[in-house]
Formats: C-alpha cells, sequence, structure tokens
C-alpha cells in the first residue's frame, strides 16, 4: 500500500521541488522601491528624476535615533506602490550632506518632482511620520 501511496505522492513533491528552483515568480503585489543611494549621480537618477515622490532619510550607523527611524520608514514605506524611500549614508555621501544642508541625523527631506516639499530632523512622534508619508503619496491632500 505505501508503495503506491509514495509513488502518487513523488509527482507533487517533484513540481514543488521545481517551483523553488524558479528564479522569478510574479505577483500582483507592487511595492515600492528602496533606493540606496550610493553617490551624487545615484541621487539625482533615482531621486531627483524620480516620477514618483520619495523620501530620502539621511542616517549614520552609529546614530541611535536612525536605529529606530529607517525601519519605521521602510515598514510604513513598504507597502505603498506610489512613494520610494532613498537612505543616504552621511558618512559617505559628504557632498549631499552639505548640499542639503544636514546638520544633524536622522534628517528626512520629502521630494516631489524635484523639488523639496517638506523636511524635518530627528526622532519625531509617529503622528508627524505617518501625515508626511500620508501627503506624499496622495492620502491626504498637501496643505500648502
Amino acid at each position: 500500500m505505501c508503495s503506491a501511496m509514495c509513488q502518487g505522492l513523488k509527482s507533487p513533491v517533484r513540481r514543488l521541488a521545481n517551483l523553488r528552483r524558479a528564479k522569478h515568480i510574479s505577483t500582483s503585489i507592487v511595492h515600492n522601491e528602496t533606493i540606496l543611494v550610493k553617490n551624487n549621480d545615484d541621487f539625482v537618477n533615482k531621486v531627483m528624476n524620480n516620477d514618483k515622490p520619495v523620501i530620502v532619510n539621511f542616517h549614520a550607523e552609529w546614530c541611535e535615533p536612525c536605529k529606530i527611524l529607517t525601519p519605521k520608514l521602510k515598514e510604513l514605506i513598504e507597502p505603498l506602490n506610489n512613494l520610494d524611500l532613498a537612505i543616504v549614508d552621511v558618512e559617505e555621501n559628504a557632498d549631499l550632506v552639505h548640499t542639503f544642508e544636514v546638520k544633524a541625523v536622522p534628517a528626512v527631506i520629502a521630494v516631489k518632482n524635484g523639488l523639496i516639499v517638506d523636511k524635518f530632523i530627528g526622532l519625531v512622534d509617529a503622528d508627524m511620520i505617518n501625515s508626511l508619508i500620508d501627503r506624499m503619496s496622495g492620502k491626504k491632500k498637501d496643505e500648502a
């Protein structure tokens, strides 16, 4: 009896094994892109010239508030398909730090159509973060 049952299981097991080897499985869920900015050209191409609004997080590995804010931003922005998150390491991008006059980390700027439309510095409350994300993703009308 086992041999007949075992033979019947081999086919589905093989199909499952083949699925694991598949390189790309398409899904209908569209997620945003988290952009790890490596240099000025990266920033211009992927942030300033982006069709979608981008929230830019200037952070540093040694910054304790950054260790709280960066994962929170990823968690909130990841499910959205009309907003991207860019992460800029201040230690590796001194030119961008100077250009955007980042004096403390974390610093967050919101870029839409190549223009800075909002910003905040430091670890702010959840309502302020959610409000910025809602405005940038189009959930709430801009109050400007």
